[in-house]
């Protein structure tokens, strides 16, 4: 069994859902007591929150390129970066070390044209919708055609992310908020909806809707046990 690098704490609500997937996802595989192999360099959210709010993706780099190396040091065979916006300084943290970054748009590439979806929705921070580092990625590396809200439903899932989602608070109203967004991309022609920030799956279900949800959080995570794996 390899063993899995995690950069976390982005927010660590999400990076416990990573955790619990992998060693879940581990003993169903092979039985018994077996667990998942995992080095984890959890980073202190509100440090790095402040640096994205001031647009300071230089420093952002860094930070999580020295937690790369970290992984690397303490016999990390591959990583992952357990949030979507932070894919944005990806290229520089694959730079950093020799072991390989697992890329979260490359998993939930292959996971959506394995549906046979070709237009998806995207929910996710600002950073994450509106820039070309995720939505440009599953275009051209995936061929996939990605639709975003409009501003002020971006704005609306980009709050919930981070004042409540982040904080560990689950809100009925913005559930239905959600879903509301989730319907209007659906009427553009969405196939099904990426929960491109890994703390949406805490907040909307597959059950809350018919639309095809595509959690992030589980693609990734099931995708580095099948790595751990082979």
């Amino acid at each position: 069994m390899k063993t899995i690098g995690l950069i976390g704490g982005m927010s660590w609500e999400s990076t416990a859902s990573y955790y619990q997937i992998l060693n879940r996802g581990v003993k169903k595989q092979l039985g018994g007591l077996h667990s998942a192999k995992i080095v984890l360099n959890s980073l202190d959210f509100d440090e790095i929150e402040k640096l994205q709010m001031s647009g300071d993706w230089q420093q952002l780099a860094i930070i999580l390129s020295n937690a790369a190396i970290s992984l690397e040091r303490a016999g990390a065979d591959f990583m992952l970066i357990c949030t979507n916006t932070m894919h944005k300084v990806a290229n520089q943290v694959q730079s950093a070390v020799s072991i390989p970054l697992l890329h979260i748009a490359d998993a939930t590439g292959l996971a959506l044209k394995a549906q046979g979806i070709n237009k998806v929705g995207l929910l996710g921070t600002r950073f994450t919708m509106e820039q070309d580092f995720y939505k440009g990625y599953l275009e051209k590396i995936h061929g996939i055609q990605v639709l975003i809200p409009n501003l002020e439903d971006r704005n609306k899932v980009h709050d919930v992310i981070y004042q409540e989602l982040c904080k560990g608070l689950i809100n009925p109203h913005s559930n239905k908020t959600y879903l509301s967004i989730i319907n209007n991309l659906a009427k553009k022609g969405a196939q099904g909806i990426i929960l491109g920030c890994t703390e949406i799956g805490l907040l909307v279900k597959q059950q809350d809707t018919k639309i095809k949800l595509f959690d992030t959080t589980q693609i990734h995570a099931e995708s580095a046990i099948n790595k751990a794996l082979s």
